[in-house]
């Protein structure tokens, strides 16, 4: 029975009784008193027998066996006309092991249930091995400390709301020994220790497990703080908002029930969109909360009746409480959403506007299945959990705002991380200046001595798609229309001759404003004239002709999209994907050397890397960062290209993809523009490599009429014989890894409008990479 305490401790603990048969000892011999004299000698001849009371023991099933004699041993101090009050018991120093209960106590661990095992809450063991060295510090090194983690027991009620006990502990009954395995700390030590009170490792290396001994018995007392333990526990769960890492605390609605002591609770809550003046759900919380109050009060009022009433809580936002919903108003249980309450079993409820100053945030809601659950003595207990409810409705729109304007900055505008100290540096002087009442005009932000990086994947031929897409949408449309019109009476010869008409000209000299004048034509004529037959007596078969057309037709534009649609599509989901890739990838590329980073989707994704000492001043910058990134960039482009190839069958048109790297040698500066609020390249000497990236675009072999970028290939544009040498030897390397094959050409770039002597290299990508 050594071992009844589970957990390591710095001592064996004897259950003993010799310190509290001391105090009758001296009761025996000094108290003047003859009744007490008598009580005393008489519990003590009761003892003789048991000479463990004195020297200890371990085996925990003597006190089973001795439970009446314990009984009347501890009587003065656990006095019978506490009994039922009192929540008390005499226990094993430092285990879940009790006994000489109080009335109260067995009561209620009866209703926890004969399964329950009590337990100290949320202390680790070793947080419980630091507190039992402290004891021994108290007790045998008489240090005057104060041990301040508040010990709880969690027990249930019979109704299953989990109620918070608080623990005190006195151990006046208790005495600690070294024995020979014992280390005795020096004060040096021993403040040492007490100053690294979370390092376990360090109290075990001066209090070795089980090298002391502690004999005694404590008394310990509980105090019913579920309010309290509750109320805390809704405070960190209010506190705990994380945005990026959004999860529902399911834990939220038994901390209401043991809060309000209701045993079937639901809670809702819905905040309050001020600008569209309605009430909205908590995404994350849709499968949590509740919101039946709400809804049947959104849908008893018309929209008008909801506004006025949103206005007059600013005026009067006094919480509603109905304790019995059988006594409401019978003209409100008459209505139709009253059955909204009826319907998920609702008895009773509070709803509870939550307000700060004078404007309305958020509406709470609580209801229960069981009639008199809440009234205005728990409306009240609201009044300690309002302010913690409006801090964290402020964060959690502080979060928001955050979060919005993060997306805002990586979604919509061109400021990269990279860049940012320089316009937080700005934006702390601009912000400095107005805390001093002074003007301050900000800098205009550039980088200068830039090494640039172009990529584009471009999607080939997209134009030529896009057009024959949408001659056959709009041939659709109007073999659709003849099929109508040719059903319907003679008023819609004209039209039957109008689409004549644009049919000839869409399939044979079809001119700038076709398209433009067959919208025309359609808007203004055959549509309003469809739709009149909609609205008169027409055969149904007619009717249904006409509904099925009109579901076809992009109401924007009046016309077909059906073909151009997944054209669309498919552009969309290429861009994202390959965009995708491109960002992960860049990850990587930031840990080379930080750097500027833009791309762009259009058809296609492009992208441009700015590289130099002006954006990271900080660290050392050598041309060496240069040629990792190029590194790093081709074989990017060449994984992108192999995505493609790996998904491209499954989009639905298919499309071609050709990718191009331009190399230049020159440095650039950028400016952040504030009127487009993104970096362009600056001045018009840099401008010439804006000029060159765009009209490589469609560019040729010099001589030929074959473009240089070709699918299935990636071809690099570059000036000199010095970039040949430094990317024949990365196409090396990617050879090796089986990335790209061994087919390089050596292409001469046809002369571009004042640009001349360009080269290009390009090489096939491995078609098998299994």
């Amino acid at each position: 029975m050594a071992n009844f305490y589970k957990k390591d401790a710095p001592f064996k603990i004897f259950i003993s009784f010799k310190k509290y048969l001391d105090v009758l000892e001296h009761i025996r011999y000094n108290d003047r008193l003859e009744y007490r004299v008598n009580y005393v000698e008489s519990l003590i001849e009761k003892t003789k027998n048991f000479q463990e009371l004195k020297e200890g023991f371990q085996d925990i099933s003597l006190l089973e066996k001795n439970e009446e004699l314990i009984r009347l041993l501890l009587a003065d101090l656990f006095p019978t006309g506490l009994t039922h009050n009192e929540i008390k018991a005499a226990s094993i120093p430092f285990s879940n092991i009790t006994f000489n209960y109080t009335e109260r106590f067995k009561s209620i661990l009866k209703d926890a249930g004969k399964d329950f095992e009590i337990e100290i809450r949320n202390i680790d063991d070793d947080e419980m091995y630091i507190f039992c060295c402290c004891l021994i510090l108290q007790n045998y090194f008489k240090k005057d400390i104060r041990t301040t983690i508040p010990l709880y027991f969690d027990i249930p009620n019979k109704n299953g709301i989990m109620k918070h006990y608080k623990i005190t502990v006195n151990s006046d009954f208790t005495e600690i020994f070294p024995t020979e395995r014992s280390k005795i700390p020096t004060d040096d030590v021993l403040d040492m220790l007490l100053e690294n009170m979370d390092d376990a490792k360090l109290w075990k290396k001066y209090f070795p497990s089980e090298a002391w001994i502690l004999k005694g018995f404590t008394i310990i007392s509980l105090v019913d703080c579920t309010s309290e333990v509750a109320l805390s526990d809704l405070k960190s769960s209010m506190i705990k908002i994380d945005l990026e890492n959004l999860t529902p605390d399911e834990n939220l609605i038994e901390i209401f029930k043991s809060y309000f002591d209701v045993s079937e609770l639901n809670f809702g809550l819905m905040l309050f969109n001020k600008k569209d003046q309605k009430l909205e759900k908590v995404p994350i919380y849709e499968n949590v909360f509740t919101n039946h109050i709400l809804d049947f009060w959104i849908n008893t009022f018309d929209e008008e009746i909801r506004r006025t009433t949103f206005n007059n809580l600013s005026h009067n936002s006094k919480p509603i409480v109905i304790s019995n919903v059988d006594n409401l108003d019978e003209n409100i249980k008459q209505l139709s959403s009253f059955s909204i309450l009826k319907d998920n079993n609702i008895n009773s409820f509070m709803v509870i506007p939550i307000m700060q100053d004078n404007e309305l945030l958020a509406i709470m809601e609580f209801t229960s299945p069981v009639v008199g659950s809440f009234n205005g003595l728990k409306l009240k207990k609201m009044e300690f959990f309002t302010d913690m409810m409006l801090f964290s409705l402020n964060r959690f729109s502080f979060e928001k705002n955050y979060q919005i304007e993060a997306i805002i900055q990586r979604e919509y505008t061109s400021i990269h991380n990279s860049v940012v100290w320089k316009f937080r540096n700005e934006a702390e002087k601009y912000f400095t200046a107005s805390l001093g009442k002074k003007i301050y005009t900000l800098k205009e932000i550039s980088f200068k001595n830039l090494t640039p990086l172009f990529g584009v994947s471009d999607i080939r031929s997209s134009s030529e798609k896009r057009f024959n897409l949408m001659l056959q949408d709009i041939n659709q449309q109007i073999e659709w229309l003849k099929n109508i019109l040719t059903l319907t009476n003679s008023d819609s010869e004209k039209y039957l001759l109008a689409l004549e008409v644009f049919e000839n000209e869409l399939n044979h000299e079809i001119k700038a404003d076709t398209e433009q004048r067959f919208q025309r034509l359609l808007r203004e004529e055959i549509h309003p004239f469809l739709q009149g037959k909609l609205e008169i007596r027409t055969s149904k078969d007619i009717k249904y002709m006409i509904q099925n057309y009109f579901a076809l037709v992009l109401t924007q534009t009046d016309l077909f999209y059906n073909h151009r649609k997944d054209l669309d599509n498919s552009i969309t989901l290429v861009n994202r994907k390959l965009a995708d890739m491109l960002d992960e990838s860049q990850i990587k590329a930031q840990q080379i050397f930080p750097h500027y980073y833009e791309r762009f989707k259009s058809d296609g994704v492009e992208h441009n890397l700015y590289i130099g000492h002006t954006i990271t001043p900080d660290l050392h910058y050598t041309s060496k960062v240069v040629h990792k990134l190029r590194y790093w960039q081709l074989k990017t482009i060449c994984k992108m290209e192999l995505e493609f190839q790996s998904f491209k069958k499954d989009l639905p048109i298919q499309l071609d993809i050709a990718s191009l790297i331009f190399v230049y040698n020159e440095k650039i500066d950028i400016r952040f523009r504030m009127d487009e609020k993104r970096f362009d390249v600056d001045g018009a000497y840099n401008s010439y490599y804006e000029i060159i990236k765009k009209r490589l675009d469609k560019a040729h072999i010099k001589d030929s009429s074959e473009r240089i970028t070709a699918p299935g290939k990636i071809t690099i544009v570059y000036f000199g014989m010095e970039n040949q040498k430094e990317y024949l030897e990365y196409i090396t390397k990617l050879q090796k890894k089986g990335i790209l094959e061994h087919d390089v050409e050596f292409l001469k770039v046809e002369d571009l409008q004042g640009i001349t002597g360009l080269l290009a290299l390009r090489v096939s990508l491995c078609q098998d990479q299994s």
